[in-house]
């Protein structure tokens, strides 16, 4: 059942976020209510008044949705003001997790030892969304470190495959040009047609 008070918070936070309204957003961040936690992450955001305290603290909420909503605002920090996601990615919760791992790509320059973190990602961990997440974040960072785990990741499921060739579009060599060619000839026509784009 809704909480109205709840509600009532949630839209309040929301419009101090458009309004320029630290005063009313930034008590949302401690709100018993996940939605309003997220909303304040958002509102204080949008001023411009959302600091790396905030967000290492959202990073720790229990509730996943304020979590993976501050992974998101990392992602959009410099990747040397932003606070460290590598706890985060070392977390129960696979929503939580791949988000991170998404936010993790984003950031500019990767946060140090990120690539090792995602590359064990890539190859161990149990949910699929996880492991396509990490493998396009080993993409998007284009560090070699990360390359063998890409390569394994192209033996993986269908969706992880075609995440995993299209990150080698960051790569060179012979073990790329091999893996390539392998995909050329996969059972799955997404990951067949990643792999010729690449190609030509």
């Amino acid at each position: 059942m809704t909480d109205p008070a709840a509600v009532d918070a949630r839209r309040a936070v929301v419009l101090a976020g458009h309004d320029g309204d630290e005063a009313t957003a930034r008590p949302g961040l401690i709100h018993p209510n996940p939605g309003v936690r997220s909303s304040a992450i958002g509102a204080l955001e949008r001023m411009g008044a959302l600091h790396r305290d905030d967000l290492e603290a959202a990073l720790g909420d229990t509730e996943a949705t304020v979590a993976r909503r501050a992974c998101e605002a990392v992602a959009l920090l410099p990747g040397d003001q932003a606070p460290s996601l590598l706890h985060t990615l070392s977390g129960a919760d696979a929503t939580v997790v791949e988000v991170a791992a998404w936010a993790s790509g984003e950031r500019q320059p990767p946060e140090a030892g990120i690539v090792a973190v995602l590359a064990l990602l890539t190859t161990t961990h149990d949910d699929s969304l996880v492991r396509e997440a990490a493998v396009a974040a080993l993409g998007a960072i284009g560090d070699h470190a990360g390359l063998a785990a890409i390569l394994t990741a192209t033996g993986d499921k269908a969706t992880v495959r075609r995440r995993a060739v299209l990150a080698l579009a960051s790569f060179e060599g012979e073990a790329v040009d091999a893996a390539l060619e392998h995909a050329r000839h996969d059972r799955d026509w997404q990951v067949r047609q990643a792999a010729e784009d690449l190609s030509d």
